[in-house]
């Protein structure tokens, strides 16, 4: 089939079944795919789901009645998991509703309505980064957390991802204080051909963005990702640092840094949660990466930081290689966490 037919299908809006000789292949290689992402999710959030919903399957065990102490027990495994109080409050206020107006019959509708809840507080932070600008200048990004939680190679991982899809990307070694985090972004740079914008050990941070973003614009570059110093949330001086950060590249674009992205380690639970509250008030935090989901039981914390800060959430790191850090889509993320537990 000549490609011209290919358009004119597409432009008709026709969804091609898995069974037609023209798309077939392609349909199943995706599905493919599809399911072999899934599945990785799946085993990547393997602890999270031990601890909190096979936790919470385990209180059905021996034909338990659904009552109001099945709810309190179930309130229990969610603020143990890190779900935190408001999410936690959302949950059980709804469950007990449900359970007034004899709605939980067994365990398969008390999971449903668990699932109901969970996709409402995820659902409205599903939002994912589209890194353009309205005026064809280079889209900012800040990306700023805590030491260790992995910013530099979410920023590599970033690049790689969109110089992938043919855009062009620079990145900027903000973190002038660790000699080791300008080296790192640096063999990003060289592992994913993304050029580096780079200073002497101890240089002026907001100096090296600003050069990097002069170098962008005059480049004409799509995306301009911003590396910046670990720091403790608690930290002011730290905390004022950046906000001089900001504070230079404004004076370049005043729509600029388009997206200031917190780098989270789910690992560390509530204390996520704490770090997002500080930074989003000093900095203006505009969207979340969780990063290490798959060597934690505490991965219950993405709710609690859904539902009470409102933050979209971008990306979710899985895993060390580059697709292992994905967009996040909240009814995948629910359904890789509820799978093989309900009912």
């Amino acid at each position: 089939m000549s490609a011209m037919v290919r358009y004119a299908v597409w432009r008709r809006g026709l969804r091609p079944c898995s069974g037609c000789a023209l798309f077939g292949e392609n349909v199943a290689e995706t599905k493919e795919k599809k399911r072999g992402l899934f599945g990785r999710l799946k085993g990547a959030l393997s602890r999270t789901r031990e601890g909190l919903v096979e936790g919470i399957a385990e209180l059905f065990v021996g034909a338990k009645a659904i009552d109001e102490n099945l709810i309190e027990d179930i309130e229990t495994a969610l603020l143990s998991s890190d779900v935190g109080v408001d999410a936690t409050d959302r949950i059980i206020e709804d469950l007990t509703a449900r359970l007034n107006r004899n709605a939980l019959a067994n365990e398969d509708t008390v999971f449903d309505a668990i699932r109901e809840n969970m996709l409402a507080i995820l659902e409205p932070v599903s939002e994912p980064l589209n890194p353009v600008t309205s005026d064809g200048s280079p889209f900012v990004i800040l990306t700023v957390g805590v030491n260790g939680a992995g910013k530099t190679t979410t920023i590599g991982k970033l690049a790689q991802r969109w110089s992938n899809e043919g855009k062009s990307v620079v990145m900027a070694a903000g973190d002038t204080f660790r000699a080791a985090a300008v080296e790192q972004l640096q063999t990003w740079g060289t592992r994913t051909g993304v050029p580096v914008i780079a200073q002497h050990t101890g240089a002026d941070s907001a100096s090296v963005l600003f050069d990097a973003f002069s170098a962008a614009k005059s480049r004409n570059l799509d995306i301009l990702i911003g590396d910046t110093a670990g720091r403790l949330h608690t930290h002011g001086g730290l905390m004022d640092e950046l906000r001089k950060v900001r504070r230079v590249i404004n004076r370049i674009d005043e729509a600029a840094p388009h997206e200031t992205l917190l780098v989270l380690d789910a690992a560390t639970g509530q204390n996520a949660l704490a770090q997002a509250q500080e930074f989003k008030e000093a900095v203006g935090v505009t969207g979340l990466v969780l990063t290490k989901l798959d060597g934690t039981a505490r991965g219950g914390v993405i709710l609690g930081i859904a539902s009470s800060l409102g933050l979209p959430i971008r990306f979710i790191g899985v895993g060390e290689s580059v697709d292992d850090l994905r967009e996040f889509d909240a009814a995948e993320f629910v359904d890789a966490l509820l799978e093989g537990v309900r009912g």
